[in-house]
């Protein structure tokens, strides 16, 4: 398949929030520093504002560095479609997070860290229908938070997804 024009090595969060659905503060999104079609490395401060969307009762839990991975995972998949495009503005294939497994919270809370968040995602095997993604979340040397997660790539195949949290793939 014919490579479309290379998109940048890095992006900024307008940049981000052209390649995923999430729009406004649901953009977490600030920068991707770093991609290859494996793997991507982006960064956030998001989880240091106040009126972030995610925040419940004055807090925002280690849990929602999950979302983070998710548009970290959203933006590789678009970017990497986006490079093996055969047309430029062939849209990639929306992607429905079904499943996230073995995850392990090192902290709390996000929003008490005073420092930038380190997010990365690796693709560990993937198909035309589903990627499954190792993640993992920062704060400076700290590892926050780290986990596996399996992607849907069309509607259909999400709906019938398994939902045994027991099951791995």
């Amino acid at each position: 398949m014919p490579l479309a024009a290379t998109p940048p090595a890095s992006l900024d969060r307008q940049e981000i929030a052209r390649r995923i659905p999430h729009q406004g503060s649901m953009c977490l999104l600030e920068r991707v520093s770093a991609w290859d079609s494996e793997r991507i490395s982006c960064e956030a401060t998001s989880h240091l504002d106040p009126d972030n969307p995610l925040r419940a009762h004055g807090r925002l839990g280690a849990a929602c560095g999950i979302e983070y991975a998710a548009q970290a995972m959203a933006v590789h998949g678009a970017l990497v479609a986006e490079a093996q495009a055969a047309a430029p503005d062939e849209a990639p294939k929306s992607g429905y997070l079904v499943s996230v497994r073995g995850v392990t919270l090192h902290v709390e809370r996000l929003d008490d860290l005073g420092e930038a968040l380190a997010v990365r995602a690796e693709r560990r095997s993937g198909n035309a229908a589903s990627v499954l993604y190792d993640f993992t979340v920062h704060a400076g040397d700290a590892l926050l938070l780290s986990g596996r997660a399996v992607v849907m790539l069309d509607a259909a195949m999400a709906s019938m997804a398994p939902i045994n949290p027991k099951e791995t793939p």
